[in-house]
């Protein structure tokens, strides 16, 4: 009996897992500090374009053409994608959330979008899992995934 109870809650659990892990696992503080993207925390679960320790760092995104034209590539993109949700969309400034398919951990990437100077726009991106310590690497391969994709 004790088995069939513990079933049942799991079987209910896994059919409500997006709610749940969402409820236990609350929105960090995130956005732009003194104009650069908040740091990576000490775990291997983020990567950042402005961070200064090699495990946590990734190359930003550069485009052609002007920052504008570089967000609305990169909105475009993003909204294509089937577990990702875009949370905040303003001028040079987008928060988006990627959901891990099956478990629906969820991952917080952030992305500002500036001009070059030279006519042309670059992208600096942070990526960090919300829950756990490390990621095997799935927040690197979202970031590279969108790279690939504004290519």
């Amino acid at each position: 009996m004790f088995l069939v109870v513990i079933a049942i809650l799991f079987g209910i659990g896994f059919l409500f897992r997006r709610d749940l892990v969402a409820a236990l696992s609350p929105m960090p503080k995130i956005g732009l500090q003194n104009g650069k993207l908040s740091p990576c925390p000490s775990s291997p679960n983020c990567v950042s374009s402005d961070a200064t320790m090699t495990i946590h760092q990734i190359a930003p995104i550069a485009l052609t053409g002007l920052s504008a034209q570089a967000q609305d590539k990169l909105v475009s993109f993003l909204k294509s994608l089937p577990n990702v949700t875009l949370i905040t969309n303003t001028p040079g400034y987008i928060h988006a959330e990627f959901r891990t398919p099956g478990m629906s951990f969820i991952d917080d990437a952030e992305f500002v979008i500036s001009d070059d100077g030279s006519g042309n726009s670059r992208i600096d991106l942070r990526s960090a899992s919300r829950l756990g310590w490390g990621d095997a690497g799935v927040n690197r391969r979202n970031m590279e995934m969108v790279r690939a994709g504004l290519k």
